[in-house]
């Protein structure tokens, strides 16, 4: 069955892959390994540039690096959002007696990358790319394309949850999708790149620390 790949980086990461030692992930070793009887098409990969802070300075050579390694594999593309940080106004939930109840905080969010998921998706769908999509995220706001891709495009959807543990489960989007299962961990040991690949600007080495 001819199968395109949708994942929510982000998404992945925070709900599968931070604290772990399988960031340096292969997606299209992933795919075939969780859906070894399919075709898989093409894989569309979604995030946004991050900056480094202070508390992490290497965290945007890290990704860029990453993403070097994931467009060595010739079918994925990268679709990017962005990050918006603005200050805004929070109430304390234990406010200090006599002290403000309110204080200002800098607001950063990741923008973007689930429209351009949804975007894709319907898309591909209409230029008939895919007989079944699936999509590696836990987002319920993905509820409505899933549900227009299967009643109007008669394609199948099915979802690769990131969130290992069942409390994870983001159950609007699993009762929608035409199957759910989850990432298993065996599965994102055996999808690592090599610590060393190549592209056409020269080596690409895994990061040391994460």
């Amino acid at each position: 069955m001819q199968t395109n790949v949708y994942v929510d980086g982000f998404n992945l990461y925070y709900r599968c892959l931070k604290g772990t030692p399988y960031k340096w992930l292969n997606l299209l070793t992933l795919c075939q390994l969780s859906f070894p009887h399919h075709q898989i098409n093409r894989i569309r990969y979604f995030t946004a540039r991050v900056k480094r802070t202070v508390a992490d300075p290497q965290k945007a050579q890290r990704q860029a690096t990453l993403i070097r390694a994931l467009e060595t594999i010739p079918i994925l593309t990268v679709h990017y959002g962005k990050f918006n940080t603005h200050r805004v106004w929070r109430q304390l939930a234990h406010p200090v007696p006599g002290g403000p109840e309110m204080v200002e905080v800098i607001d950063t969010k990741e923008k973007g990358s689930d429209v351009n998921l949804a975007s894709y998706l319907l898309a591909d769908g209409f230029q008939g790319e895919y007989e079944l999509a699936i999509i590696v995220s836990n987002d319920s706001d993905l509820v409505a394309p899933v549900e227009l891709v299967q009643a109007q495009l008669g394609c199948k959807v099915g979802i690769l949850n990131p969130q290992g543990r069942r409390r994870g489960t983001a159950w609007d989007l699993m009762r929608t999708a035409t199957f759910y299962r989850r990432i298993r961990e065996g599965v994102l040991k055996a999808s690592q790149f090599p610590p060393t690949l190549q592209d056409a600007h020269g080596t690409i080495r895994k990061p040391k620390e994460w």
